[in-house]
């Protein structure tokens, strides 16, 4: 009986990891750089240096791929979301990230505003809600609605960043809306119990 009548999966080669890897960075950059709708199974392979077969071993097929891509999005935005990381540096790397990869957020949102689990495409997402009903009450000591007010802040800094820069204001470098978006941020945490300095 072989391996995949068992039910393994087949083993892999040394590199495979690491060819895995560096497709779904070609495709983060070339998604960066162009946007997804000019993503071709053909360019990352070339990007990548591999054959087409090579590539097809990985993903069955550009939405495989593109699913992959959204998940590395999540991912790493959800280091902004690490509580071992001090919250200024949380919410910096929340703002750069939408403000340096447009077109990788554009992408993610589509994914987070479509129906389906909020937890498939943002994990964190129960503990963050749990988190924030356990600290917060509002102003006549009542609960809030933990899951709208988690909702509001995932939208405020996956979105806002990028509305802020690209239509208010556009003069301002990436650096300083960083640092406008931290201030206001914390601002808001501290008025709601969330944040102490």
């Amino acid at each position: 009986m072989t391996s995949s009548q068992k039910g393994t999966p087949p083993k892999r080669n040394k590199g495979f990891d690491a060819t895995h890897d560096a497709i779904i960075e070609a495709a983060v950059r070339f998604i960066s750089e162009k946007g997804v709708e000019a993503l071709s199974m053909a360019a990352i392979s070339r990007a990548v240096g591999i054959n087409r077969t090579t590539l097809y071993y990985h993903f069955d097929d550009r939405d495989a791929l593109i699913a992959a891509v959204k998940l590395w999005s999540s991912e790493q935005l959800s280091k902004g979301f690490d509580p071992q990381v001090p919250q200024q540096d949380r919410i910096d790397y929340i703002s750069r990230f939408v403000l340096e990869n447009a077109e990788l957020i554009k992408l993610w949102f589509e994914d987070f505003v479509s129906p389906g689990d909020i937890r498939d495409r943002y994990p964190q997402w129960d503990a963050l809600v749990g988190g924030t009903a356990t600290k917060i009450k509002d102003q006549d000591g009542e609960p809030i609605d933990a899951e709208v007010y988690c909702t509001i802040l995932l939208t405020a800094a996956f979105i806002a960043p990028r509305v802020y820069h690209l239509s208010v204001r556009p003069d301002l470098s990436l650096e300083a809306v960083t640092e406008k978006f931290r201030k206001e941020q914390q601002r808001v945490l501290r008025q709601d119990a969330l944040y102490r300095v």
